[in-house]
């Protein structure tokens, strides 16, 4: 029920296919796991969005990995992009707490807490936020990195095998129902 809903509102892929923009980078952007809605394309989708996502820089950035990455691995291309809007300005600081945290532990040099560093984004312009987000990031050194590392490997594993998971369990669910339907009726 869930994909109709959402296949309501993507293009169709002969349309995407005829689409100037498209047509721009010829055959590498229409490959059908770019744009259809199966298991596989759309696992592998999230799973890119959440590795593109922990890429520090700007949303556009991320989106161009996304896509990119997409590409290469021939998976749902609107999923990916889509899924790298977790890292945002609101949730990119408990991120870079949680890299931390794990880069401590793992490297073994504390107890996992983080050190007080002073960041005032709140009187800066949001043009000003990246420059005092990378300084940020730059000051807390081997433990971010190691974390950020450790979460790209963990993120998209997880969210691969979570949404393959979770397609196979709606699966099952879908023709169970059916089955009880046929057999009343």
């Amino acid at each position: 029920m869930l994909r109709k809903y959402i296949k309501k509102y993507l293009p169709s892929y002969e349309s995407i296919r005829q689409n100037r923009f498209v047509g721009l980078f010829g055959e590498s952007l229409q490959h059908h796991n770019l744009w259809y809605l199966h298991r596989r394309s759309v696992a592998g989708g999230v799973a890119v969005g959440f590795f593109a996502g922990l890429i520090p820089g700007s949303n556009p950035v991320q989106f161009f990995f996304a896509a990119l990455f997409a590409r290469i691995f021939k998976v749902n291309l609107p999923v990916a992009v889509f899924t790298t809007l977790y890292s945002n300005p609101f949730t990119i600081v408990p991120i870079y707490i949680a890299a931390y945290s794990i880069g401590e532990i793992i490297l073994g040099g504390g107890n996992g807490a983080m050190p007080v560093v002073d960041l005032n984004l709140m009187d800066k312009s949001i043009s000003e936020w990246v420059p005092a987000m990378a300084d940020w990031v730059i000051s807390l050194g081997k433990p971010v990195l190691a974390g950020l590392l450790l979460l790209a490997l963990i993120l998209p594993i997880t969210s691969y095998i979570a949404v393959r998971g979770a397609w196979r369990v709606y699966m099952i669910y879908q023709w169970r129902t059916r089955a009880r339907r046929r057999h009343q009726g």
